[in-house]
């Protein structure tokens, strides 16, 4: 191989190791290499090295799956959380929506996935093995008390919450679902049908 194809092939190389990010086309790859390659060279090196630190250092916490470098969790190893309610939820990035509303003091269980028949992923694929024993685990004395399914509201959401929910209802575990309907400060004239119509099915006693 010539030596004036080395940089050529490297560069080729970091487009289509770019193109992997959710979103991002040949197009929008090229854009990124060639302004990091351009502008920001240091950048891109630290860029290089924290990916390569976390792909070699970031695992999973044994207790709720979510992303860690700690055999258990910051989330599961504080003290303060209320250890006998779970919240179910598909990814990390859930988990952080979650946290960030202040509203939820228990625990966590991270899917990784949810079920999608159609694209060959089932109940051992988003780790539901490992759920049921997290959920069955007598460390604190007794299982726990409540499961607040917080998957997306998406048909294979939807579908993973229907199976969670049936296998946990039959097991006598009380199953909650996050609720659905108009969001804080929106206005009837622009939300959409289909969520005034779950707004209306799940509307609640005043008082």
């Amino acid at each position: 191989m010539a030596r004036n194809d080395l940089p050529q092939d490297a560069l080729q190389r970091l487009i289509e190791a770019l193109k992997v990010l959710p979103g991002v086309g040949p197009k929008s790859a090229q854009r990124m290499a060639f302004y990091l390659l351009q502008h920001d060279r240091n950048g891109a090196a630290v860029l290089a090295k924290s990916l390569g630190e976390a792909v070699e250092l970031v695992g999973h916490c044994s207790r709720c799956n979510t992303f860690s470098e700690m055999e258990i969790c910051i989330t599961c190893s504080d003290s303060r959380r209320d250890p006998f309610l779970l919240c179910i939820v598909e990814t990390p990035a859930d988990q952080v929506m979650v946290e960030q509303t202040l509203s939820f003091k228990g625990n966590y269980f991270v899917l990784m996935g949810r079920i999608s028949p159609l694209d060959g992923i089932g109940p051992n694929e988003i780790h539901f093995d490992r759920l049921l024993k997290r959920i069955e685990n007598l460390d604190f004395g007794s299982p726990i008390r409540e499961v607040v399914l917080a998957t997306n509201f998406t048909s294979e959401g939807e579908a993973t919450a229907h199976y969670i929910g049936e296998v946990l209802k039959n097991k006598g575990i009380k199953v909650t679902r996050i609720a659905r309907g108009i969001p804080v400060g929106g206005e009837l004239e622009y939300v959409d049908a289909g969520t005034l119509a779950r707004a209306l099915l799940d509307r609640r006693t005043v008082g």
